[in-house]
């Protein structure tokens, strides 16, 4: 028996090592940008970066924060639309894989290959512009935004195995019962499928989130610049002046004494600090529904 107890010791041991190894590889990273963003530029030139900051400094978010109406303005905006784009991609998305996920329905293969195709195939970006600013007229609205991230086929495939593993037999006899589908759909279908929802829900908040390139083609309006969109614009901005040593030189400082490189790790920290928070609350619904809807059962 003692034997036998071994090796499964020695394989826990090797699986918690693996794991340890794989978590120290995705925190230390971050650690490493906070303690950048923290530094004095003139030690990170010098020195090099580490895990500690040797010369505190603020001085990066200082710079980036001199304008903190248009920053909040900005996170307001991002907020907004990845909670208005979220919620209704959710819907959308579900309500998508729903309908080709059912057996019974006629087109659910033909409906499937369609959404599928569109993974390998896509029309560009110039139809997807003339559409948002010709077509539909949402140029400097917050609806360009949330349309171009609304549906992904990569959600709706992963939604679509999760839904498939939910037995006919439930369907069936809340027919009988004489519900309609919409009330199945909303009352049966969406409780039981809440760990899938809740995984592609922080895939489509995270892809709103992280999005720049929308607000950059169809936002004019400086009052509706997303979050991401304008830290771009500040890092150009930055590295426009680190390059020009007469601007610096009138603002009073040098290229080393110009906090370029901590104020790009701020701007991280800025961007991504949100998500770190909102993660957390839905880790346990992201596992379970990454891995329901790839088991038989």
């Amino acid at each position: 028996m003692h034997h036998a107890m071994k090796p499964s010791r020695l394989s826990q041991a090797a699986i918690h090592l693996l794991f340890i190894l794989v978590t120290l590889s995705m925190v230390l990273p971050f650690l490493l940008v906070v303690s950048i963003s923290f530094s004095s530029e003139t030690d990170l030139i010098e020195n090099g970066y580490s895990l500690l900051p040797r010369v505190f400094s603020a001085e990066a978010y200082s710079l980036v924060l001199q304008a903190p109406k248009a920053i909040l303005q900005a996170y307001g905006v991002t907020a907004s639309v990845t909670i208005g784009g979220t919620c209704i991609g959710l819907l959308l998305t579900a309500m998508t894989a729903y309908v080709i996920s059912r057996h019974d329905f006629r087109y659910n293969r033909i409906g499937t290959f369609i959404i599928f195709f569109t993974m390998l195939f896509n029309g560009g970006l110039v139809p997807s512009y003339i559409l948002m600013t010709q077509v539909l007229h949402l140029k400097d609205t917050l609806w360009a935004l949330i349309l171009s991230g609304m549906l992904t086929p990569f959600n709706i495939m992963v939604m679509k195995g999760f839904l498939g593993k939910i037995p006919g037999e439930i369907i069936e006899s809340a027919k009988v019962d004489g519900a309609r589908e919409l009330a199945i759909f909303f009352r049966i279908i969406l409780p039981l499928a809440l760990p899938a929802l809740a995984t592609i829900g922080l895939f489509i908040s995270f892809g709103y989130w992280n999005s720049w390139f929308p607000a950059m083609l169809y936002i004019d309006n400086p009052n509706l610049v997303t979050l991401q969109l304008m830290l771009v614009r500040i890092m150009d901005s930055i590295e426009f002046m680190t390059q020009n040593e007469q601007m610096l030189s009138q603002m009073g400082t040098t290229p080393k004494d110009f906090p370029a490189l901590s104020a790009r790790m701020a701007m991280v920290i800025l961007a991504a600090g949100p998500m770190l928070l909102v993660f957390p609350f839905f880790q346990r619904y992201f596992v379970q529904g990454l891995t329901v809807g790839s088991l038989k059962g």
